[in-house]
Formats: structure tokens, sequence, C-alpha cells
């Protein structure tokens, strides 16, 4: 599936008076989870329905392994997508809802069986599709974006109305089809879950990129240099480093941060210097922390902080 991929360039899409997209442009790759976020109004949803087809741009292209949708044959074999869990009708049982995709694509019911069981809903095939609770139609979106086994994938919100087990599972499922060779897109506003499962990140504001990264990446460059060091003797390690080129702050409560100098030399030098301490752990920034900072500027929608009671 090395031919994978999704390639967005210079997409612009306006809504009347608002501009939704602003020369949208990144690539995602195959073998490798790629999570796709922004704020609220970002641009994520338009975007994507603009790669699918469902919307026009107004400039730009998008192409899914080098060609538009619309140019696709027999779509759900070269992407499948989940979008929305609800897009169902509720009166068919979850095996009827697929065998009706299956049939308009020369799939056989076979393989609407085996998606069924890949996505945990054997025991669930035959019960009507609008009993299922949210992560159970999450799981049958899954399962219908799974049918014609496409190289390319995309998931918007895919964690939504799943319970622990349900995280669990996705999580792995998600990095097996990254494994597989496909370029699979998630959109996600749970950052926890996406440092968990992708590998590279596509960050988006007012409707154009603002950073195209790894998620290793991301993370080092949020976590700064600084070393938090736990010591009943925070003068004499402050001495002791202060010394050795570092600069030193007393974050009070027997920590001190300390940046200039890597943990391993830190604990050598407070080691030799007979200083004692009980932690010297490098800081290492969540995704959320890291996408916080970045996006800073960038969210459409912001709360004012809550204030006291006059």
């Amino acid at each position: 599936m090395s031919d994978a991929t999704i390639e967005v360039s210079g997409l612009r899409k306006r809504f009347g008076p608002t501009l939704a997209l602003d020369g949208m442009t990144f690539t995602v790759s195959p073998g490798q989870v790629t999570g796709f976020i922004g704020p609220n109004g970002a641009g994520k949803s338009t975007t994507m329905r603009v790669i699918l087809g469902l919307d026009g741009p107004d400039a730009g292209h998008a192409l899914i392994s080098g060609r538009p949708y619309r140019g696709l044959r027999r779509p759900l074999t070269q992407v499948g997508a989940l979008l929305d869990a609800a897009a169902l009708q509720p009166s068919r049982t979850a095996r009827n809802h697929l065998l009706w995709l299956a049939y308009s694509q020369g799939l056989s019911a076979s393989r609407v069986d085996e998606v069924l069981a890949q996505a945990g809903l054997e025991t669930a095939a035959r019960r009507k599709a609008g009993g299922y609770s949210l992560g159970m139609r999450q799981r049958l979106g899954i399962a219908a974006a799974l049918l014609g086994d496409p190289p390319v994938l995309m998931f918007d919100e895919p964690f939504n109305g799943m319970d622990p087990e349900g995280i669990v599972w996705m999580r792995g499922f998600l990095a097996s089809l990254a494994a597989e060779g496909r370029a699979v897109l998630v959109s996600s506003h749970l950052m926890s879950e996406l440092q968990e499962t992708a590998g590279h990140l596509v960050i988006v504001g007012r409707g154009k990129v603002i950073a195209d990264t790894s998620v290793a990446d991301m993370i080092a460059a949020a976590s700064g240099d600084w070393v938090t060091v736990r010591t009943s003797a925070r003068w004499d390690a402050a001495a002791v480093l202060s010394d050795a080129g570092a600069a030193v702050a007393d974050a009070g409560g027997g920590v001190l941060t300390v940046s200039g100098l890597p943990a391993e030399r830190i604990t050598a030098l407070l080691g030799d210097g007979k200083v004692p301490f009980s932690e010297v752990s490098a800081h290492r920034a969540t995704l959320e922390e890291a996408y916080m900072e970045l996006t800073r500027d960038a969210a459409e929608y912001r709360a004012e902080p809550a204030t006291g009671a006059a």
C-alpha cells in the first residue's frame, strides 16, 4: 500500500462571509497515523468533506492516492471514512446496513461478516442500528469504512462515545491499520489518545496549517530543557549547579527548576558534591500542553476565565 496517500494542496473554501479554508496544505503518508487537530472552527471537518468530494473547493485540490475522489472507481476500495456515526438508517440491522453498502460496490456478504468481526460487533450484528449506543455506532461506522479493504482511511472523532475498553481497542486498532501500510487520518480533540496513537500531527487554525510535525518533535519543543530537582538541601544543590553554569530557580517545597544542564549531568554533580536529592527528572510536556501553547492565538472561540461572585 505504498501509494496510499492523501494530498491536500492550497485548499480555499468560503461559506458566505466565512473563510473556512485559507490555503490548507498537507500530506498524509502511508504507514502511520496522522492526527488532524485544531480548535473548533479551524477547518478540519470542511477539509475532510472536500477530500471526500462532499464539498467542492473554491481553489486548490485534494487527491487520494493521486486522484480526486470523483475519479475513483469503486471508491470504497480506495478510501474508507467515518465522519458521522449517526449517518445510518436506524430501522436497519447493522448487518443489513453494511450489506447495502457492500452490494453497491460489488463486495460480498462474507466481507460484511469479516468487518463486523473486526469491529467487535458479531453478537450485535442483527440488532437494529437505531438501538445502538454512540460507541457501537462508531464501531459500525468503522466497519463500513473497512468494507472495501481500502489503503486510505479517515476518521473524525472516532473515540467519541467509547468506554474505556473501547478506547483501548481503538488505539490498538488504528495502530494496526497503519502498520499494514495504510494512510490513516484521525481528527480528534482527545490529545491523550493521539499522543498514544499518532506518529505525525497536522495542526490547523483559522483554515490553514500552523504546524506539520511528528508527535515526538512537538513534545520535545514544548518541553524545553529544564529539569526538576527535589532535595532537602536546596541551597547546597543550587550552589553546586550554579557553579557548573546552570540557571537555578527555587520553586518552593524543596523543589528546584534547573536549565542549562541535562538531567544526567545534574545527577552526577549532586552525587559528587554529596548533596542529598530524591528526584532529578527532565520535564516532558504532554501533547495537550504543547497543543494549547501552539494554538493559543488560533482559537476562534475562547471562554473567559471564571471570576468569583461579587
